[in-house]
């Protein structure tokens, strides 16, 4: 089987279009690779305003809509990567975190960045998914 008969790309209705070239996931055999996902809506607009725990709620919401369409949830996350305009955010968004992963602890690496793809975006998510039975 070649590569690209296992490369599936992954894009899931509801969530905000593609700001440039990309999708919202790409399943690889058993590995799912979830782009950063943005708290945004439809019309590219920055959900939360300036709250960074209604925009983590918004990102988390997303990743948990990619992940059931790929059949798999948060306990299948082996690693995120999580960007912030303010470190010091991070203690506020624990808690959105610790909901939908509930005990599971994926591997993580936290970035504090100057400024995110979207004025106003404080938060950006992505993460990397083991599929279960593939």
């Amino acid at each position: 089987m070649s590569a690209n008969n296992q490369r599936q790309e992954i894009s899931v209705p509801g969530l905000n279009p593609p700001i440039s070239h990309y999708c919202d996931a790409v399943r690889f055999g058993n590995m799912l690779f979830i782009s950063g996902m943005a708290p945004l809506d439809a019309d590219l607009n920055v959900i939360g305003g300036d709250d960074v725990v209604a925009q983590a709620e918004a990102v988390f919401a997303a990743l948990d809509k990619i992940l059931k369409q790929a059949g798999a949830s948060f306990a299948d996350i082996l690693k995120v990567t999580v960007l912030l305009t303010d470190v010091n955010d991070r203690a506020k968004i624990n808690p959105v975190r610790q909901k939908y992963f509930g005990s599971t602890k994926p591997a993580s690496t936290l970035f504090e960045v100057s400024r995110l793809a979207v004025p106003g975006m404080k938060v950006e998510i992505e993460a990397v998914a083991g599929l279960p039975n593939a």
